[in-house]
């Protein structure tokens, strides 16, 4: 039994679901897709004013979009849950990417498990069958999606005065 099934009501107590699991990937490839684009965009109109030779230049890079689109969809991810333990859509859904001991997956977890996921995408559906909702990038990496709970949230008080001794005169 791992500790995560054991830990029972500390900050983590369920693994996500398909739909949330799928609404992050949504967020998170999005985000990646509208900055991948841009940048694309971005050389294509600078190509375009600088001359011909360049443009030739960013037809290949637009064209190689779509190819590359997933690698850095896979570094994206990687870099997020090896530094925090989730992707900002993850964040946004309140689900975790942690391993067996409850921690964060470290480098080559993170890459091998963004790799999957990019290029292979269908592997996520295993999760459907699996009770502990693993997909087959979980499976490989040794991770689970969990839904992570929020901290309960401690009330401002100020900080009491520091004593200091009264002045005396003499």
């Amino acid at each position: 039994m791992s500790s995560l099934e054991r830990s029972g009501g500390d900050d983590m107590n369920e693994y996500a679901g398909l739909v949330s699991r799928f609404l992050a990937y949504t967020v998170d490839a999005v985000v990646v897709a509208v900055f991948t684009g841009g940048a694309a965009l971005v050389f294509g109109v600078v190509a375009a004013i600088v001359g011909s030779g360049a443009w030739e230049l960013a037809r290949l890079v637009v064209s190689s979009y779509l190819v590359l689109l997933p690698a850095v969809l896979a570094l994206y991810c990687a870099v997020f849950w090896m530094l925090a333990g989730r992707t900002p859509g993850m964040a946004f859904l309140g689900l975790r990417v942690v391993r067996a001991d409850g921690r964060t997956p470290g480098w080559f977890a993170s890459f091998l498990r963004g790799l999957m996921l990019a290029y292979f995408p269908i592997g996520a559906l295993w999760l459907l069958v699996d009770r502990r909702r693993q997909a087959l990038h979980d499976k490989v990496a040794r991770t689970s999606v969990v839904r992570a709970m929020p901290a309960p949230a401690t009330p401002l008080t100020p900080a009491p005065a520091p004593l200091t001794p009264a002045p005396t005169t003499q």
